[in-house]
């Protein structure tokens, strides 16, 4: 979702993990919903962070959603309205009109389905709104019916809605600055399996923001964000395996973390890897894919003065050869920081460091 206060916390969560923030062109904790073409309130993606559906919910209206079969969703979706005033069926009919699916897109009557029900008591259709209300769709922007909206699905335990309340707490502008509160939000999302949440309470722990310091307790929501692919607390999670910090160390593990996440485009992971291939502390000692991730990274944003010296000093093959590998990758990344240095009006798009 393109929430407002994801600038603003740039300053906030990412000065809570330094590690990782300082090197990456994303806030440290980012808002995870996605609401660029509709409300998002029955997203189809997998990934979705929401009360998830039990077998009884899977009607066959939100089965036909699912499918792909939009004009049979709304059919089916408007029949158990008519019969049973079903709320979430209610709130799927607003999905499709806000996203055009089936039915012309229509943010109004998507609106008018989301706020029946949300009357009734559906957190999904509450956050659909939230989003709404930010977007200035169906009306003007809205910061305050925002927030009150994430406020009521949050406190029906929709995950999604307690993260974003929980950054917005974090900005302190809409409400007084409360890590306490934000951190109450996120452990709602991140105990429903939000990754983003995981990362975001962790480093709370870390920091001592809102709860007690516990750097034990950080690598533990660190490993489960790293398990769902999350590449800041891979880096994270990495680093303190490495140092044996909250875990124990284990060196060969946290090469191969942090190695999956420089795969991600991670550049401060690019340049641990990069360390511990010329140490061979972790894995084999291999200058030249050494060399590939330092430049990398570099290219990246990441500055390490000692391994620039380090690659200074092999000899003229190792160099060319490292340099030649890590060619794509830094004609990506160039590539990528020119399409985000093209105005708003071309329609440029944030960008997270490139791979090839």
């Amino acid at each position: 979702m393109k929430l407002a206060v994801a600038l603003a916390l740039v300053a906030g969560l990412a000065a809570l993990s330094p590690h990782v923030a300082a090197a990456q062109t994303k806030p440290a904790a980012k808002p995870s919903a996605k609401v660029g073409g509709g409300g998002a309130a029955v997203a189809p993606a997998p990934n979705q962070a929401g009360p998830a559906a039990s077998a009884a919910e899977l009607d066959p209206a939100f089965g036909a959603f699912q499918r792909g079969n939009f004009l049979t969703a709304f059919q089916l979706a408007t029949q158990r309205v008519e019969e049973k005033g079903d709320a979430k069926s209610m709130t799927l009919l607003g999905e499709l009109y806000a996203n055009g699916l089936g039915v012309p897109k229509n943010d109004a009557k998507a609106a008018e389905w989301y706020k029946l029900a949300a009357d009734r008591g559906d957190s999904n259709a509450m956050f659909a709104l939230a989003m709404f209300a930010l977007d200035g769709r169906a009306g003007a922007r809205d910061r305050q019916a925002s927030a009150k909206w994430l406020a009521a699905a949050a406190k029906l335990g929709h995950p999604t809605a307690a993260y974003d309340l929980a950054l917005l707490y974090v900005e302190g502008q809409l409400f007084p600055q409360d890590f306490s509160r934000a951190s109450e939000l996120l452990r709602v999302a991140a105990q429903a399996g939000s990754a983003d949440a995981q990362y975001a309470l962790g480093t709370f722990y870390k920091e001592g923001r809102g709860v007690p310091k516990d750097m034990h307790q950080a690598v533990q929501l660190w490993a489960q964000a790293a398990l769902a692919d999350n590449t800041d607390a891979q880096v994270e999670y990495a680093i303190a395996l490495y140092n044996g910090d909250g875990v124990d160390p284990n060196r060969e593990a946290a090469a191969a973390i942090f190695r999956k996440a420089a795969h991600h485009g991670s550049a401060i992971a690019q340049d641990r890897l990069a360390r511990i291939l010329f140490s061979g502390v972790g894995e084999a000692a291999n200058p030249v894919e050494a060399t590939k991730w330092h430049l990398i990274s570099r290219a990246g944003g990441e500055t390490d003065l000692e391994l620039d010296a380090f690659v200074d000093k092999l000899d003229p093959d190792t160099r060319a050869a490292g340099e030649k590998a890590a060619q794509p990758w830094i004609d990506a990344i160039k590539a990528a920081q020119a399409r985000a240095e093209q105005p708003q009006s071309q329609g440029a798009q944030s960008v997270q460091q490139a791979k090839p």
